[in-house]
């Protein structure tokens, strides 16, 4: 069971994707080929600084950007902290 986490501010946490690990032919790329892939699932989030919530949720697939996050790892799984603004777009589900 995961800890709980609460992001302060315009954060987000989110369970990074893995790298892909074999192409769609079939064929395993070795570990210092792969990809990273700019997605994640979120865990949890801030809220804006009125005290509004961040047009997010628990479970929604994202894709971010950027260059600053703080990477965690917890429970031998890879998360990572994000600023808001970093998110580009929400991935299927209810994007409305």
């Amino acid at each position: 069971m995961i800890q709980t986490i609460k992001p302060i501010g315009e954060r987000v946490l989110l369970e990074q994707a893995e790298k892909e690990k074999k192409t769609t032919g079939g064929i395993y790329i070795p570990e210092d080929a792969r990809k990273e892939k700019k997605e994640g699932i979120v865990v949890a989030v801030g809220t804006f600084k009125d005290g509004k919530d961040l047009p997010l949720k628990k479970g929604d697939k994202v894709i971010y950007g950027g260059y600053s996050s703080e990477e965690l790892e917890i429970e031998h799984k890879k998360f990572l902290l994000i600023k808001f603004e970093d998110v580009m777009a929400k991935i299927g589900g209810d994007v409305a």
